[in-house]
Protein backbone atom coordinates (compact mmCIF):
# COMPACT_ATOMS: atom_id res chain seq x y z
CA UNK A 1 0.00 0.00 0.00
CA UNK A 2 1.03 3.22 -0.98
CA UNK A 3 0.65 6.82 0.85
CA UNK A 4 -0.44 9.52 -1.73
CA UNK A 5 0.84 12.45 -1.52
CA UNK A 6 -2.13 14.84 -1.28
CA UNK A 7 -2.47 12.33 2.03
CA UNK A 8 0.68 12.91 3.58
CA UNK A 9 1.00 16.26 2.79
CA UNK A 10 -2.39 16.73 5.14
CA UNK A 11 -0.88 14.35 7.46
CA UNK A 12 2.33 16.81 8.08
CA UNK A 13 0.15 19.73 8.45
CA UNK A 14 -1.37 17.39 11.11
CA UNK A 15 1.53 16.61 12.85
CA UNK A 16 2.32 20.16 13.28
CA UNK A 17 -0.34 20.87 15.27
CA UNK A 18 -2.67 22.05 12.57
CA UNK A 19 -6.73 21.34 12.98
CA UNK A 20 -8.02 19.93 9.36
CA UNK A 21 -12.03 19.89 8.33
CA UNK A 22 -13.13 16.47 8.61
CA UNK A 23 -14.61 16.82 5.05
CA UNK A 24 -10.83 17.31 3.76
CA UNK A 25 -10.31 13.49 5.46
CA UNK A 26 -12.61 10.31 3.99
CA UNK A 27 -11.63 6.72 3.67
CA UNK A 28 -11.04 3.67 5.20
CA UNK A 29 -7.26 4.78 6.31
CA UNK A 30 -8.56 7.93 8.02
CA UNK A 31 -11.87 6.00 9.67
CA UNK A 32 -8.63 3.50 10.94
CA UNK A 33 -6.87 6.54 12.31
CA UNK A 34 -9.90 7.17 14.17
CA UNK A 35 -11.05 4.16 15.62
CA UNK A 36 -7.28 3.62 16.86
CA UNK A 37 -7.41 7.32 18.18
CA UNK A 38 -4.42 8.51 16.07
CA UNK A 39 -6.88 11.04 15.22
CA UNK A 40 -9.74 12.75 17.23
CA UNK A 41 -12.64 15.19 16.12
CA UNK A 42 -13.93 18.20 18.05
CA UNK A 43 -16.57 20.13 17.06
CA UNK A 44 -16.76 23.63 15.13
CA UNK A 45 -19.99 25.59 16.10
CA UNK A 46 -22.65 23.32 15.66
CA UNK A 47 -21.96 21.45 12.23
CA UNK A 48 -18.13 21.59 11.61
CA UNK A 49 -16.25 18.67 12.51
CA UNK A 50 -12.19 19.18 12.52
CA UNK A 51 -9.63 16.46 13.13
CA UNK A 52 -6.63 16.55 14.77
CA UNK A 53 -3.69 14.29 15.80
CA UNK A 54 -3.33 14.59 20.06
CA UNK A 55 0.13 12.53 20.07
CA UNK A 56 2.53 13.47 16.99
CA UNK A 57 4.66 9.84 18.13
CA UNK A 58 1.57 8.00 17.30
CA UNK A 59 1.15 9.15 14.04
CA UNK A 60 4.94 8.62 13.51
CA UNK A 61 4.55 5.04 14.48
CA UNK A 62 1.71 4.13 12.64
CA UNK A 63 3.21 5.85 9.05
CA UNK A 64 6.84 3.72 10.16
CA UNK A 65 4.84 0.65 11.00
CA UNK A 66 2.48 0.67 7.91
CA UNK A 67 4.30 2.43 5.11
CA UNK A 68 7.96 2.09 6.29
CA UNK A 69 7.63 6.61 6.41
CA UNK A 70 10.31 7.26 8.89
CA UNK A 71 10.55 11.03 7.86
CA UNK A 72 7.11 12.20 6.86
CA UNK A 73 8.37 15.98 5.91
CA UNK A 74 10.80 13.94 3.67
CA UNK A 75 8.62 11.82 2.26
CA UNK A 76 6.51 14.77 1.02
CA UNK A 77 9.49 16.87 -0.19
CA UNK A 78 10.49 13.53 -2.30
CA UNK A 79 7.13 13.10 -3.66
CA UNK A 80 6.78 16.72 -4.40
CA UNK A 81 10.22 16.23 -6.82
CA UNK A 82 9.95 17.11 -10.96
CA UNK A 83 13.18 14.82 -11.08
CA UNK A 84 13.20 11.96 -8.57
CA UNK A 85 14.82 8.28 -9.13
CA UNK A 86 13.69 5.15 -7.71
CA UNK A 87 16.37 4.89 -5.27
CA UNK A 88 15.17 8.33 -3.42
CA UNK A 89 11.82 6.59 -3.33
CA UNK A 90 13.25 3.63 -1.30
CA UNK A 91 15.07 6.26 0.80
CA UNK A 92 12.01 7.74 1.67
CA UNK A 93 9.49 5.09 1.97
CA UNK A 94 11.30 1.22 1.01
CA UNK A 95 9.19 1.53 -2.01
CA UNK A 96 10.70 2.34 -5.22
CA UNK A 97 6.73 2.17 -6.45
CA UNK A 98 5.55 5.33 -4.18
CA UNK A 99 5.33 7.26 -7.15
CA UNK A 100 5.15 6.58 -10.74
CA UNK A 101 8.98 7.53 -12.08
CA UNK A 102 9.92 7.62 -15.89
CA UNK A 103 13.81 6.18 -15.66
CA UNK A 104 13.93 5.53 -19.38
CA UNK A 105 13.67 9.26 -20.65
CA UNK A 106 15.20 10.28 -23.91
CA UNK A 107 14.81 9.54 -27.72
CA UNK A 108 16.54 7.09 -30.76
CA UNK A 109 18.73 8.90 -33.32
CA UNK A 110 19.96 7.43 -36.87
CA UNK A 111 22.09 9.06 -39.44
CA UNK A 112 23.13 7.56 -42.42
CA UNK A 113 26.35 9.32 -42.19
CA UNK A 114 28.66 10.05 -39.14
CA UNK A 115 27.81 13.23 -37.58
CA UNK A 116 29.16 15.32 -34.40
CA UNK A 117 27.63 16.51 -31.40
CA UNK A 118 28.57 16.97 -27.58
CA UNK A 119 27.77 14.86 -24.60
CA UNK A 120 28.56 16.70 -20.90
CA UNK A 121 31.29 18.49 -23.23
CA UNK A 122 32.84 16.12 -24.66
CA UNK A 123 33.17 15.29 -28.42
CA UNK A 124 31.15 12.51 -29.75
CA UNK A 125 30.36 10.71 -33.43
CA UNK A 126 26.81 9.54 -33.81
CA UNK A 127 27.29 6.79 -36.23
CA UNK A 128 25.22 3.99 -35.54
CA UNK A 129 25.61 0.03 -38.02
CA UNK A 130 23.37 -0.42 -40.19
CA UNK A 131 20.18 -2.32 -39.06
CA UNK A 132 20.47 -0.39 -35.17
CA UNK A 133 19.69 2.75 -33.39
CA UNK A 134 21.07 5.07 -30.77
CA UNK A 135 19.60 6.08 -28.06
CA UNK A 136 20.14 9.71 -26.05
CA UNK A 137 19.54 9.30 -22.37
CA UNK A 138 20.94 12.35 -21.24
CA UNK A 139 19.17 14.85 -23.27
CA UNK A 140 19.81 17.75 -20.98
CA UNK A 141 23.93 17.62 -21.70
CA UNK A 142 23.71 16.43 -25.63
CA UNK A 143 23.91 19.42 -28.42
CA UNK A 144 24.20 18.63 -31.69
CA UNK A 145 26.83 20.30 -34.15
CA UNK A 146 25.67 23.95 -35.25
CA UNK A 147 25.98 22.50 -38.41
CA UNK A 148 23.25 20.24 -38.31
CA UNK A 149 19.50 20.03 -39.12
CA UNK A 150 17.53 18.07 -37.24
CA UNK A 151 14.77 15.62 -38.70
CA UNK A 152 12.05 14.78 -37.26
CA UNK A 153 10.64 11.49 -38.30
CA UNK A 154 7.28 10.72 -37.69
CA UNK A 155 7.07 7.10 -39.32
CA UNK A 156 9.32 4.56 -37.68
CA UNK A 157 9.59 2.80 -40.89
CA UNK A 158 10.96 5.52 -42.59
CA UNK A 159 13.05 6.29 -39.32
CA UNK A 160 14.54 2.41 -39.61
CA UNK A 161 14.96 2.67 -43.18
CA UNK A 162 16.45 6.45 -43.76
CA UNK A 163 19.67 5.38 -45.27
CA UNK A 164 17.39 4.96 -48.34
CA UNK A 165 15.84 8.07 -48.43
CA UNK A 166 18.85 10.26 -48.12
CA UNK A 167 18.25 11.44 -51.81
CA UNK A 168 15.85 13.50 -49.97
CA UNK A 169 18.11 15.43 -47.83
CA UNK A 170 21.41 16.30 -50.35
CA UNK A 171 20.91 20.09 -49.59
CA UNK A 172 21.16 19.81 -45.36
CA UNK A 173 23.47 17.53 -43.05
CA UNK A 174 20.71 15.68 -41.21
CA UNK A 175 20.46 14.28 -37.68
CA UNK A 176 17.07 12.18 -37.45
CA UNK A 177 15.12 12.13 -34.59
CA UNK A 178 11.87 9.53 -34.23
CA UNK A 179 8.83 10.92 -32.07
CA UNK A 180 8.12 6.90 -31.12
CA UNK A 181 8.08 5.60 -28.64
CA UNK A 182 5.24 8.26 -27.96
CA UNK A 183 6.23 8.72 -24.10
CA UNK A 184 9.41 9.65 -25.67
CA UNK A 185 7.95 12.24 -27.48
CA UNK A 186 7.71 14.83 -24.40
CA UNK A 187 11.48 14.48 -24.32
CA UNK A 188 12.43 15.16 -27.67
CA UNK A 189 10.01 18.36 -27.52
CA UNK A 190 12.10 19.56 -24.55
CA UNK A 191 15.29 18.85 -26.08
CA UNK A 192 14.34 20.58 -29.46
CA UNK A 193 13.35 23.81 -27.77
CA UNK A 194 16.78 24.02 -25.75
CA UNK A 195 18.82 23.72 -28.96
CA UNK A 196 19.22 26.59 -31.52
CA UNK A 197 19.16 23.66 -34.64
CA UNK A 198 16.52 23.93 -36.89
CA UNK A 199 13.93 21.47 -37.33
CA UNK A 200 12.82 19.66 -40.41
CA UNK A 201 9.66 17.23 -39.59
CA UNK A 202 9.17 14.68 -42.07
CA UNK A 203 5.85 12.78 -41.82
CA UNK A 204 2.78 12.34 -43.83
CA UNK A 205 1.18 14.18 -46.05
CA UNK A 206 -2.15 14.28 -45.57
CA UNK A 207 -4.20 16.40 -42.81
CA UNK A 208 -3.51 13.85 -39.39
CA UNK A 209 0.41 14.72 -40.43
CA UNK A 210 -0.02 18.29 -40.92
CA UNK A 211 -1.72 18.68 -37.86
CA UNK A 212 1.18 16.35 -35.80
CA UNK A 213 3.52 18.79 -37.01
CA UNK A 214 1.49 21.81 -36.51
CA UNK A 215 -0.06 20.79 -32.57
CA UNK A 216 3.08 19.23 -31.44
CA UNK A 217 5.96 21.12 -33.09
CA UNK A 218 5.40 24.21 -34.41
CA UNK A 219 3.56 25.94 -32.21
CA UNK A 220 6.69 25.02 -29.75
CA UNK A 221 9.48 25.55 -32.43
CA UNK A 222 8.05 28.76 -34.07
CA UNK A 223 10.29 29.74 -36.85
CA UNK A 224 13.04 27.37 -36.21
CA UNK A 225 10.64 24.79 -37.80
CA UNK A 226 9.68 23.74 -41.11
CA UNK A 227 7.96 21.15 -43.16
CA UNK A 228 8.95 18.56 -45.38
CA UNK A 229 7.81 18.46 -48.82
CA UNK A 230 9.51 16.94 -51.28
CA UNK A 231 9.52 18.53 -55.17
CA UNK A 232 7.67 15.62 -56.63
CA UNK A 233 4.39 15.44 -54.41
CA UNK A 234 1.87 16.03 -56.53
CA UNK A 235 2.76 13.52 -59.10
CA UNK A 236 3.31 11.27 -56.20
CA UNK A 237 -0.31 12.41 -54.28
CA UNK A 238 -1.96 11.40 -57.51
CA UNK A 239 -0.46 7.97 -58.05
CA UNK A 240 -0.15 6.57 -54.48
CA UNK A 241 -2.59 8.86 -52.50
CA UNK A 242 -5.25 6.98 -50.84
CA UNK A 243 -9.02 8.16 -50.77
CA UNK A 244 -9.35 6.84 -47.54
CA UNK A 245 -6.54 9.27 -45.84
CA UNK A 246 -9.15 12.02 -47.53
CA UNK A 247 -12.62 10.95 -46.70
CA UNK A 248 -11.30 9.85 -42.60
CA UNK A 249 -9.27 12.72 -41.30
CA UNK A 250 -10.58 16.49 -40.81
CA UNK A 251 -8.80 19.62 -40.59
CA UNK A 252 -7.86 19.92 -36.45
CA UNK A 253 -5.59 23.09 -36.85
CA UNK A 254 -6.67 26.57 -37.77
CA UNK A 255 -5.49 27.39 -41.46
CA UNK A 256 -5.18 31.24 -40.69
CA UNK A 257 -1.95 30.28 -38.81
CA UNK A 258 -0.42 28.22 -41.55
CA UNK A 259 2.46 30.48 -42.78
CA UNK A 260 4.52 28.27 -44.78
CA UNK A 261 3.57 28.24 -48.20
CA UNK A 262 4.69 24.53 -49.14
CA UNK A 263 2.18 23.54 -46.53
CA UNK A 264 -0.62 25.73 -48.14
CA UNK A 265 0.18 23.96 -51.89
CA UNK A 266 0.27 20.56 -50.64
CA UNK A 267 -2.58 20.93 -48.88
CA UNK A 268 -4.77 22.12 -52.23
CA UNK A 269 -3.08 18.79 -53.86
CA UNK A 270 -4.50 17.28 -51.09
CA UNK A 271 -8.41 19.02 -51.99
CA UNK A 272 -7.33 18.41 -55.46
CA UNK A 273 -6.92 14.68 -55.83
CA UNK A 274 -9.05 14.11 -52.47
CA UNK A 275 -6.33 11.74 -51.01
CA UNK A 276 -3.72 11.92 -48.51
CA UNK A 277 -0.42 10.21 -48.95
CA UNK A 278 1.71 8.59 -46.68
CA UNK A 279 5.55 9.01 -46.03
CA UNK A 280 6.56 5.46 -46.68
CA UNK A 281 6.11 5.79 -50.37
CA UNK A 282 9.21 7.75 -50.31
CA UNK A 283 11.15 4.15 -49.16
CA UNK A 284 13.10 3.52 -52.35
Amino acid sequence: MVLSKSLANIFLQLSKGEKIPASKLKGSLVAELLMEGILADIRSGRTRSLLYVPKVESLNAFLSNRFSITNLEHYVNTLSQDIITRADLIQAATNSKAKKVRTFTGFLVNCYEPVGATLNGENIKINPPAGTFQFIHDTKHFVPHPGLTIVGVENSENFSQIAKQRHLFENIRPLFVCRYPLNQSKDLIKWLQAIENPYLHYGDFDFAGIGIYLNEYKRHLGSRSTFFVPDHIELSIKTWGNRKLYDGQKINFDLKLVTEPKIHELISFIHQYKKGLEQEILIK
